[in-house]
């Protein structure tokens, strides 16, 4: 799959409308009862990034994206505005954030990851656009160094680790990251007239999977 690592204009993401989609199969059986099916582990995001266009200029800057990432052919980074950090909005990034594995003495390669926790349940979203120079590391409690005790794949986010963390050793992390994105059309219409009158363009954008 083609993808730039570029980010959509921050300032432009902000205010999009969006957040995560499931996809559920429901079938009704003949008494009333139902049956209910994903075959999706993890959600996709949609978003409508026209709806973060102020200005004309804007809208330059958008038209200019788009052609560079060939409408829906590239993908990019977005940031979620709503959904970019390991921790609470109010709060700041620290190594203690999320939980990314346990050590065995054998393992050194970990999937950065965001738990979200409602009651007793917990999904785990994989995490694979962590942003560069956000993330920090800790094992069992003792901050660790990138590029000294593990190397991060910023395309991925994969941690792994000079040597494999001790047995029981919690591996946690904080960071920040952005979603894998593609434009869902290729076709962007816009009119400076209704600009100036206050209709936007629809700018559909969709989560990719890598």
């Amino acid at each position: 799959m083609t993808f730039h690592d570029v980010r959509f204009p921050a300032s432009l993401s902000f205010g999009a409308l969006g957040g995560p989609e499931r996809r559920t199969e429901i079938v009704t059986l003949a008494n009333g009862y139902e049956e209910r099916n994903t075959p999706w582990a993890h959600a996709r995001r949609r978003y409508d990034a026209g709806l973060g266009l102020r200005s004309l200029d804007d809208v330059e800057t958008l038209i200019a994206f788009f052609e560079a990432r060939q409408g829906q052919l590239i993908g990019f980074r977005w940031k979620d505005w709503s959904d970019y950090l390991s921790c609470r909005p109010s709060a700041a990034v620290t190594s203690s954030d999320q939980l990314i594995g346990v050590g065995d003495e054998v393992t050194r390669v970990f999937q950065l990851q965001k738990a979200y926790r409602s009651g007793d349940t917990v999904y785990r979203r994989p995490i694979t656009k962590p942003v560069a120079g956000s993330v920090r590391v800790q094992v069992g409690g003792d901050p660790v160094t990138e590029g000294v005790d593990y190397v991060l794949d910023h395309n991925t986010g994969m941690l792994t680790f000079t040597d494999a963390p001790d047995h029981t050793a919690e591996i946690r992390a904080g960071f920040e990251f952005d979603v894998p994105v593609r434009f869902d059309t290729d076709a962007i219409m816009t009119s400076m007239s209704s600009f100036q009158a206050g209709q936007v363009p629809n700018v559909p954008v969709i989560e990719v999977r890598l």
